[in-house]
């Protein structure tokens, strides 16, 4: 699962990757004025001077687009489009207002795309194969959720790492990572869903990541990897797994128990019958619940089709508010898109959601997405010998899929391995928050190009939120659904997972291929001000949540939000030189 993952999400990877490049640049030429770091250079593109990107609009109306064109700053190796080269080769200069209110118009119908995705298809896929797998929540938000959380950030650390003078910001980008998760998404879910956190998971997690930190902080004092250093931050992730398991199979045996010898209750049984209380619908796409013919009738499988891709509930469209009407408007092409691209598997249905017509379509059409958004489609068209593209093949093998399915089962019974389709969307869903997210992240650093924003603010915001947009908008999620304490738990077991699989396989795969140690150059006082504060956050949590007992409200939430507003003052004050230290 986790290879996969971590191929799933290679192209928002890169361009984050680009983004740390330029950070770095822009450090040390600010703070030294001599050295300046290797780039990476775009494709295509051999020994071509590099150029700061945002000096475009610095020169003359005739020669930015050239510049855009010729520069491999400019250059992102994902997405589908090039916003840099619309705004500056396609838009007129006297129309650059326009062309920035359409790009803040596509960004916000992004993030539009984004909350559909993770609501209606992501974590229902995801809450139906824990159920499946019959993990508790805890298990599925440290393994699963983390696992699709964290793969860009894993990316990103792995290609920064294969540079000793990016090394040292990989580190900082997984800091500044960590901090926005544990303050700003962890004060969300609270803002979002009060709830009693398990306690026994929450000391388990934090303590883990407080000891990833520690070692972290001495890998940077001691400004070298080596090969047993690498292998213990791998060893670590692989045996906070383990502890995981073992406590739920530990705290499952234990309740089997207070079914003969009743036992106090405690927040982590609490935290298993949550589920009990949310509404099936929450699992479901399913439009047309609420209403029903009162006689049964057998539909024709046409019939079966039109009706599982109607994403309007007629009856609902009638009774909601005109502001309900209008954002459905802009929700129904999406919504009509997912479901046909996207299965999804409801367990607390009869039927488990199962539409035969629509799921041998899924048969199709999902592996044939899943080839046009990986790597920005370059999979999809890759032609095998020379000959047929990769796409077509999967086409041909989906159809001859496909027609086994539909005259092997009927419309009436799911058939036996239908749990299969939860991981098909599950995949499926989660690359099209990849593309989205690839979208909007580029879209983020155009927009840094025309206002001429710093480099330090491109890495302390966009890479940093980049990264956490798949996070955010899943846990969230979760969150508004009902299942807090499932969303709480990806918050600390993602950016585990993302510092101890991140640290370890980047430097595991830098050692492997230069057979030497790697060196890390911390850039300056920044890095440790993220250290510092990723370890603050984590002594707050810690005090904090067993002072509330457990509780954690709104008020919790609230401080961890300021908590992020400061530390995002002080960085930004670090970098730009209004605290710094006295030379000696």
């Amino acid at each position: 699962m986790a290879g996969r993952w971590l191929n799933l999400h290679w192209a928002l990877s890169v361009l984050c990757v680009l983004l740390m490049a330029e950070t770095v640049s822009g450090t040390r030429g600010s703070s030294t004025g001599a050295h300046i770091s290797p780039r990476f250079p775009a494709s295509g593109v051999n020994q071509t001077p590099v150029i700061d990107c945002r000096k475009v609009c610095g020169l003359n109306v005739s020669d930015r687009c050239d510049f855009i064109r010729t520069n491999p700053d400019c250059h992102s190796d994902g997405g589908y489009l090039d916003y840099l080269e619309g705004i500056f080769c396609h838009f007129p200069p006297s129309l650059l207002p326009l062309a920035v209110t359409v790009y803040v118009s596509w960004l916000l119908y992004l993030f539009l795309i984004l909350g559909v995705t993770a609501a209606k298809f992501f974590c229902p896929n995801l809450s139906a194969i824990s159920t499946t797998l019959k993990l508790s929540h805890n298990v599925a938000g440290v393994t699963f959720l983390a696992f699709g959380n964290g793969a860009p950030d894993i990316f990103s650390a792995l290609v920064a790492f294969s540079d000793p003078h990016t090394a040292g910001l990989a580190l900082g980008a997984l800091f500044g990572a960590g901090v926005l998760v544990t303050t700003v998404v962890a004060g969300g879910i609270t803002i979002l869903h009060p709830f009693m956190a398990a306690s026994r998971p929450f000391f388990r997690d934090i303590i883990f990541y407080m000891v990833a930190v520690f070692l972290t902080f001495l890998m940077l004092f001691r400004g070298r990897v080596t090969l047993a250093w690498a292998l213990g931050y791998l060893g670590l992730y692989v045996f906070y797994v383990v502890t995981v398991i073992l406590c739920t199979w530990i705290y499952r045996r234990q309740r089997r128990g207070s079914l003969f010898c009743p036992m106090p209750v405690t927040p982590e049984i609490l935290s298993d019958s949550e589920e009990d209380r949310v509404s099936s619908n929450t699992n479901s796409y399913d439009y047309g619940d609420e209403y029903r013919p009162l006689f049964f009738y057998q539909e024709t499988t046409a019939q079966i089709l039109v009706r599982a891709l109607n994403p309007l509930d007629y009856m609902k469209w009638r009774r909601k508010s005109a502001y309900w009407k209008a954002l459905k408007v802009f929700k129904l092409p999406v919504e009509f898109l997912l479901l046909l691209t996207v299965p999804v598997v409801d367990p607390d249905k009869d039927d488990r959601n199962w539409k035969r017509p629509l799921n041998c379509l899924h048969l199709v059409i999902s592996p044939l997405v899943v080839v046009l958004t990986l790597q920005s489609g370059t999979y999809g068209v890759y032609e095998i010998g020379g000959l047929v593209p990769v796409w077509v093949v999967v086409v041909i093998a989906g159809t001859a899929l496909a027609s086994v399915t539909f005259f092997a089962t009927s419309d009436s019974q799911p058939p036996r391995l239908h749990w299969l389709f939860a991981f098909l969307g599950f995949l499926t869903s989660a690359l099209w928050i990849n593309a989205a997210a690839t979208e909007v992240v580029n879209i983020l650093r155009s927009l840094g190009v025309v206002f001429r924003l710093s480099n330090t603010v491109l890495g302390l915001t966009l890479l940093a939120w980049g990264n956490s947009i798949g996070d955010a908008f899943s846990d969230f999620t979760l969150a508004r659904q009902g299942y807090p304490r499932m969303a709480f738990s990806a918050c600390f077991g993602g950016i585990i997972f993302n510092i101890l699989v991140g640290v370890g396989l980047g430097c595991l795969l830098q050692i492997s291929r230069s057979h030497t140690e790697v060196k890390l150059e911390p850039d300056g006082l920044l890095v440790w001000v993220l250290a510092g504060a990723l370890g603050l956050s984590l002594v707050f949590s810690l005090v904090s949540v067993p002072l509330q007992c457990f509780q954690l409200s709104r008020v919790y939430g609230f401080c961890l939000l300021l908590f992020y507003l400061n530390f995002l003052v002080v960085a930004l004050l670090t970098e730009f030189g209004v605290i710094h230290l006295k030379s000696m």
